[in-house]
């Protein structure tokens, strides 16, 4: 069914941030503005469900081609219909958009004696940034309101409206497995400005419940099982450990090497891989097979792309590495401003 009001991301300003400790289903509250109306942004801090503690990752220097598109945003609430919630648009999916490696995320505690230690004041820390520096603020999730003559429950503005699901929501059982869908990821993107560095900087947090499953229907979001090896990955389970990864790309050939484009793969596993049913995918499903080739163990295959199966786009895009089921293995990201310069070898970092 997916998110039952809709998603989509709410570009905005930080006016006040909210700790909320002695409920059982906590979250930290944010009181935004857009250009016209107050907004109150809900992050879950704690499930209300065992595992109690949510997954979270934060990446301090987010670069990914979405930030482009999200800078050409108005202000306000933009409803992501299902022509946005595709491969390459703006819509978020932590499983097939690259965002980050999933297995990075890890639990954390909402609220624990001491500074600088539990979930609460780690996004307090990154809002109070937000609001000292006027950052814009990007919330992705689902929308609320406004709720006519009713303030908010919290900072009190009236009408109250706002935003809520802002962590993953793919992969739920149980009850709320009627939230699944693929492309309707809640996350909070902020990007700060020059004044506090070198350059200006976007910031991303990802939340999700370690209830749910980072194996995904393509087209439902609902959890699946995956055998790995001998041992069976059950709905739970954060992600499948990459034996092969990408971990370069030449996007951008120049002159006579125009229409070369190639990928780079490790295989960091003791055993050699038979890569027969696997392939290479872009942002838009394209698929390059990998037949034929096999990587050693520790060793390090290019595998020159097709411009028949697929082509990297010069304006930032995605890779993904599937294996012969279709699973992902690895994903990467890329920027316009990473293959510029024409002919070099871009290396991501794993």
């Amino acid at each position: 069914m997916s998110l039952s009001e809709g998603y989509g991301v709410l570009k905005c300003h930080a006016i006040a941030g909210q700790k909320e400790l002695g409920k059982d289903t906590p979250h930290y509250q944010v009181h935004v503005k857009d250009d016209q109306f107050s907004y109150r942004l809900a992050i879950n801090v704690r499930s209300s469900q065992q595992p109690f503690d949510l997954l979270y990752f934060v990446d301090n220097n987010f670069e990914h081609f979405i930030t482009d598109k999200l800078d050409q945003l108005d202000f306000g609430f933009k409803k992501l219909e299902n022509s946005d919630r595709q491969p390459g648009k703006i819509a978020l999916d932590y499983i097939r958009g690259n965002l980050f490696k999933v297995n990075q995320m890890k639990p954390l505690p909402f609220n624990v004696p001491g500074e600088n230690n539990d979930l609460n004041e780690l996004i307090d820390s990154y809002i109070q940034r937000a609001i000292e520096t006027q950052a814009v603020v990007y919330a992705f999730g689902e929308p609320w309101g406004p709720e006519e003559n009713k303030p908010d429950k919290v900072f009190h503005f009236k009408p109250g409206r706002g935003v809520h699901n802002l962590h993953m929501n793919q992969g739920n059982s149980g009850s709320f497995a009627k939230e699944n869908g693929i492309y309707q990821d809640g996350a909070l993107l902020i990007h700060y400005p020059s004044a506090l560095s070198s350059g200006d900087y976007w910031v991303a947090v990802f939340f999700a419940f370690q209830s749910q499953s980072f194996h995904t229907d393509d087209r439902t979001g609902n959890p699946i099982d995956k055998i790995v090896g001998s041992e069976p990955v059950q709905p739970g389970t954060s992600a499948v450990k990459a034996q092969v990864k990408i971990i370069a790309a030449l996007v951008n050939p120049r002159g006579e090497d125009s229409g070369k484009e190639s990928v780079t793969l490790i295989n960091s596993s003791p055993e050699k891989i038979e890569l027969n049913g696997w392939a290479i995918a872009d942002q838009l499903k394209r698929k390059q097979p990998l037949d034929g080739f096999s990587i050693e163990p520790g060793g390090v295959i290019t595998v020159p792309l097709s411009p028949e199966n697929i082509q990297l786009s010069n304006d930032g895009g995605i890779l993904s590495l599937l294996d012969s089921e279709g699973t992902k293995i690895d994903g990467v990201s890329y920027t316009k401003e990473d293959v510029k310069d024409k002919g070099w070898t871009l290396v991501f970092q794993n």
